[in-house]
Order: C-alpha cells, then sequence, then structure tokens
C-alpha cells in the first residue's frame, strides 16, 4: 500500500518533471541568444536590438493570444493575416482619407475586426462548415476588401498620436516603478494561490519551489527592463502585449468561458453533455480572435506608419507555429497563452537574428519551417 510519504515523493517527482518540460522553452529561447549573440559579435544582446525585438514580435504575439484559444477549441483561423491588413488599412484611412481622431480610429479597428470575426464564427458554430474553410475564404475576402477599399494605394502618413502607438517608450522611472509591481503581484498572487490550495486541501510544491520560480522571474523582469532603460525605456508595443496577454490568462484559467473552451478542445461530446454550450463559446471564441487582429492592425499600421495591401502577409502562419513551438496542441485541449507567447518571441529572434547575420531570406523561411514540423513532432511523440 502507499504511503503518504511515498505519495508525496511521486507528486513532487511529477512536479519537478512538468517543470523540466515547461522551462524547455526558455532554454531553447537562452540557447537561441547565446549562438546569435555570439555569430553577431554581441550585438543581438544589445539594448537597442532587444528593443527592437520585441516591438517587432508584439503584432505576432497578439495574434498569438487569440490563437491560443482558437487552436484549444479544436479550430484553426487562416484569416488573421488579411484581417490584420484590413483593419489596420480601415483605422488609416479613416484617420488619413477621412480625418478622424486617432482614438475613434483604433476603436474602429478593434469593432471592425470583432464583427468580422463574429461572421466568421457564425459559419462555424451555427452552420457547421469547418473553420478552416471559412477562415481560407475570410484570408481571401478580407485582402479583396482591403485592396478594393484602398484602392490598391498605400494609405499614409497617420498623425503623430497613431504613430505613437507602436513607436513610443514608456519612461525610465515608471518602467523600474512598473517592473517592481509586477514583481510585488507575483508574489502576492503566488502566497495567495498557496494559502488557497492549503485550505483546500490540494497538494501543494514545496515553497523553495514556487518562491524560488518567482525570484528567477523576477531577476529577469528587472533585467529587461534595465537593458531596455539602456536604450529608449520599455517599448508601448510589448506593454500592451502583456497587458492582453495578462487579461487573457486571467480569462483561460479563472473563468468559466475559458474552462469551457479547454474542455470543448478535449472532447467536444462530454463538453456537451455536460451541459456547455458548444456554438455560444465557439462563436465567443472567434469574436475575441477578431478583435486581436484589430489590435494588431493597429499596431502594425502605427509601427510602419502607413497602411498598405500586403500588410499582415503570412501572418496567420507566424502566429500559429507560435503556439505550436509554444505547446499548443493542433488536436486541441491543450495550450498556454505564456508558451505561446515565447514561441513568438523565438520566432522573433529566428528573424532577427538571421537578418543581422545577413543570411538570404529563403534560409529565413526554410529554417522556420523545419522549426514548426519538429515542434509538431515532438508533440505527438509526447502523447504517445
Amino acid at each position: 500500500m502507499p504511503t503518504v510519504e511515498n505519495t508525496a515523493k511521486v507528486n513532487r517527482g511529477l512536479s519537478f518533471k512538468f517543470d523540466l518540460q515547461a522551462y524547455t522553452l526558455i532554454i531553447a529561447l537562452v540557447l537561441i541568444a547565446i549562438i546569435f549573440g555570439f555569430f553577431t559579435g554581441g550585438e543581438f544582446l544589445s539594448s537597442r536590438n532587444i528593443s527592437n525585438l520585441f516591438t517587432q514580435m508584439s503584432v505576432i504575439a497578439v495574434l498569438a493570444i487569440g490563437m491560443t484559444l482558437i487552436i484549444v477549441a479544436g479550430h484553426i483561423d487562416l484569416s488573421v493575416g488579411s484581417l490584420v491588413g484590413l483593419t489596420g488599412g480601415i483605422a488609416a484611412i479613416l484617420q488619413v482619407w477621412y480625418d478622424w481622431n486617432t482614438l475613434m480610429a483604433v476603436l474602429a479597428a478593434v469593432v471592425i475586426g470583432a464583427v468580422f470575426g463574429l461572421w466568421q464564427g457564425w459559419w462555424v458554430a451555427y452552420r457547421a462548415v469547418p473553420a478552416f474553410i471559412v477562415t481560407l475564404g475570410g484570408m481571401l475576402i478580407f485582402r479583396g476588401i482591403l485592396i478594393g477599399l484602398s484602392k490598391g494605394q498605400t494609405v499614409a502618413p497617420m498623425n503623430a498620436s497613431f504613430k505613437e502607438i507602436g513607436n513610443s517608450y514608456f519612461p525610465y522611472i515608471p518602467g523600474y516603478i512598473l517592473a517592481i509591481i509586477s514583481i510585488a503581484l507575483l508574489f502576492f498572487w503566488t502566497a495567495r494561490n498557496r494559502k488557497k490550495r492549503e485550505s483546500m486541501g490540494l497538494m501543494l510544491p514545496s515553497a523553495k519551489l514556487d518562491y524560488g520560480k518567482i525570484s528567477a522571474y523576477s531577476f529577469f523582469i528587472l533585467l529587461i527592463t534595465y537593458m531596455l532603460n539602456r536604450y529608449l525605456g520599455i517599448p508601448l508595443p510589448i506593454l500592451i502585449v502583456v497587458v492582453l496577454a495578462g487579461i487573457f490568462i486571467f480569462i483561460s484559467n479563472k473563468t468559466a468561458f475559458g474552462r469551457y473552451v479547454y474542455a470543448i478542445g478535449g472532447n467536444q461530446e462530454a463538453a456537451a453533455l455536460s451541459g456547455i454550450n458548444i456554438k455560444k463559446n465557439t462563436l465567443w471564441v472567434f469574436i475575441t480572435m477578431g478583435a486581436l487582429a484589430g489590435v494588431s492592425g493597429v499596431l502594425l499600421t502605427s509601427r510602419l506608419n502607413a497602411a498598405t495591401v500586403s500588410a499582415g502577409n503570412m501572418y496567420e502562419l507566424d502566429a500559429i507555429a507560435a503556439c505550436v513551438i509554444g505547446g499548443t496542441s493542433l488536436i486541441g485541449g491543450k495550450g498556454k497563452i505564456v508558451g505561446a507567447l515565447i514561441g513568438a518571441l523565438i520566432m522573433a529572434s529566428i528573424d532577427n537574428g538571421m537578418s543581422m547575420m545577413n543570411i538570404e531570406t529563403f534560409w529565413q523561411y526554410i529554417v522556420k519551417g523545419l522549426i514548426l514540423i519538429v515542434a509538431v513532432w515532438i508533440d505527438i511523440s509526447s502523447k504517445k
């Protein structure tokens, strides 16, 4: 008969194994940074390049947040790249051609993205058309609408306030204050969760393990803040990503909607028998993805200070790749937003590092494609 002590040892072993799996991505990211840092003479790890890297990854990172929920629910969205281009183009047209102010143009882009997400979600949820087909059609439709609305022209320049969304920086001292607040919240939530688990009689990891992880996170938060402040400060786009990630991590872990999404992706029949409204929740997943595509469209247009007919091209594949590399299963039911963000950072790091090494573009596509295949293979192998 297993004793309580032996069971605790097994639980600690399982917890340790899980932690090793969770930190594999971070180890891979560190190795990528070391390799590119070596081959670029340290320039890859400079404050300026790290700042540019975070700014560049912000668009894909926002898409990866929504794509994680889409894939976890057992679907796919091939239209997000075109929707990024369309929503960013609409924001630019409203501001440049019709003189809308920045706030109204941004809200219009997000709302229109959500409306198109609603339209696609209706076909998937209420008309049972496979998401692959619906979003493939959406990819063509949205690109066509963008070309028609813009008349094939580049729409520019944007107002100064609009450009600041994707090109401004959080000042040094407020940046450190924000970092300290974030660290304090990490410790607070860890202590609160431990107390709650203890009161419910649930398995509790050792305090050293929990607070050791938080201490490591705190170190990296301060290090990144220091590196970014050595240049111009924390880029506003990455702050937007962090805020959105925090909101959707809470939604996915602490709300009924988030748990329903995982249940639907894990076993749709069981979820339906449990009383979960499959259609309604699927619809909301696509609405969320559309709204986040609108946010990405604003970030991209702001950073480029222009809207073009090719904006967002192939971004859907980068977003899907970021999710898969981050551990999201294409079968559904499994995936974490934090993993998707790390996956987006890995993809952006590879693009950035290879560009700094003057490696030809075709090699960048080949390397990213191979990484995607290997990531899916690892996911399938782990299930076996």
